[in-house]
């Protein structure tokens, strides 16, 4: 697919998606990195049914840091594994110790925390920060592999491809734009393709025609 047909596909997702933004619920960069490390493999809407409690028991890094897996584990069970709860204190322990309680704005930084790898920290430093990012998760390395935004085997080589298609600012809002189509129309099993306003240029659609 060439380069203008891309940056068509795009301007029209814009135009779908007007209103894209995180579906995650958080008002600060601690909540932003607790509800991210949260939300993998797990849904956003459960992960916002759990946050509500956790953040008015544990407010903040110096108080999650002071946290036991035991008292956190039951509270966040239904995100998925064990390791999370662990992982968040360990998170908050090493900003308290290394960061002086002030979660870190570089993903060198983020990356260096337990349980936070490099589509967490893009997130924190989009949502949290304003910082250029380009997040790529499951539902972003789908769609853009899938409509022929990019040729990827890999999300750190999708995230290349699409940092190269796109300018800096448009980083952030992209990734939930594409968030956005692969929950409402691109679906992992089953992508309701006649109904996609991006058919007519999408590189499945027209391979499997």
């Amino acid at each position: 697919m060439n380069q203008n047909r891309k940056i068509e596909m795009l301007e029209k997702l814009a135009e779908m998606y007007p209103e894209a933004r995180a579906e995650l619920h958080f008002t600060n960069p601690y909540e932003t990195l607790m509800a991210t490390m949260l939300s993998a493999q797990c849904t956003d809407r459960q992960v916002n049914r759990v946050t509500p409690a956790v953040f008015a028991r544990y407010p903040d890094v110096l108080s999650m840091a002071e946290a036991r897996e035991e008292d956190l584990y039951p509270m966040v069970r239904s995100c998925g594994f064990k390791s999370k709860a662990g992982n968040m204190i360990a998170a908050c322990r090493k900003i308290r110790e290394d960061y002086g309680g002030q979660v870190p704005d570089t993903r060198e930084a983020l990356m260096s925390l337990p349980g936070v790898g490099r589509k967490t920290a893009n997130v924190v430093l989009s949502n949290a920060f304003g910082v250029p990012a380009f997040a790529v998760d499951t539902h972003v390395f789908r769609v853009c592999n899938r409509m022929g935004l990019c040729q990827a085997e890999t999300v750190e080589e999708t995230e290349k491809q699409m940092t190269e298609l796109l300018p800096e600012e448009d980083w952030g809002v992209t990734h939930h734009r594409l968030i956005w189509h692969g929950r409402r129309v691109c679906k992992a099993q089953h992508p309701l393709c006649e109904g996609c306003a991006l058919r007519n240029s999408c590189a499945f659609v027209n391979q499997e025609a």
